[in-house]
């Protein structure tokens, strides 16, 4: 079965990229709401050896799905990497447009429809934002609201962005914007990988657009988010100012 099928003459060749590490309650839901929301869309899953058998489910839906492709790694590699790897192989496709979504269903697939009309408009990169005037999370703690807000917060001060989700992992990119970034150049592969991405499309003069989502905690399974990772972005981003500084990117 080819993977690639061609969309409508009117609608670029779309990449959706999904990570997954032990989503298997989730990961037929989302691959199925994709489908339905835009159907010419290709769907590449990025499984990293999940223990729960989630590359065997992802196996499944591609061989009855020819708009779906699975990339097995070794073993948990990373975020950061998952995409980076994922969007290396979609760019050399000959895609023109790329989403990052987490396969825990907290990002809705009602929202897809606004991050391209957003790319027709011109935009760059689109983020789904939490932050600004229509969006919000719903279902997380305290701490989490913290981790969230305080990092965009954190982030926003030493870098000198307006953005105000810069944490989000609910984007959209154009080709361009992911020519212009560089993949093989970018240091994270946690929290602050989401970072990174918007710091260096803003610094390549790329358009960005932030699109209100309301963010629904999962449902299934355990969060990915853990203080190691929270401290590599609060170190990271000091060093993503020093390297600008330095005319590094």
């Amino acid at each position: 079965m080819v993977f690639g099928t061609l969309a409508p003459l009117t609608a670029p060749p779309t990449l959706i990229v999904t990570p997954t590490y032990n989503e298997k309650a989730n990961l037929p839901i989302l691959v199925n709401e994709v489908r339905r929301t835009v159907p010419y869309a290709d769907v590449l899953i990025v499984d990293d050896n999940s223990p729960d058998g989630t590359g065997r489910i992802a196996d499944a839906i591609a061989a009855r799905d020819g708009h779906v492709r699975v990339l097995h790694r070794p073993s948990k590699l990373g975020l950061g990497s998952a995409y980076i790897e994922a969007f290396t192989q979609g760019l050399n496709k000959g895609y023109e447009r790329f989403f990052e979504m987490d396969a825990d269903l907290s990002h809705d697939v009602r929202y897809l429809p606004h991050f391209l009309d957003a790319l027709d408009e011109g935009y760059d990169l689109v983020i789904g934002s939490r932050n600004i005037p229509g969006g919000r999370i719903e279902g997380w703690g305290a701490a989490r609201h913290l981790i969230s807000k305080g990092g965009s917060l954190y982030s926003r001060a030493i870098l000198g962005l307006k953005v105000r989700d810069l944490t989000s992992g609910y984007k959209a990119f154009a080709r361009r914007a992911l020519e212009a970034i560089d993949l093989a150049g970018i240091q994270s592969n946690g929290y602050s990988f989401q970072i990174e991405m918007t710091y260096r499309a803003l610094r390549r003069g790329m358009r960005v657009k932030e699109v209100p989502i309301v963010f629904v905690d999962r449902a299934n399974g355990r969060s990915k988010m853990s203080s190691k990772i929270f401290l590599e972005a609060v170190g990271m981003v000091w060093k993503l100012r020093l390297d600008a500084m330095k005319g590094r990117f």
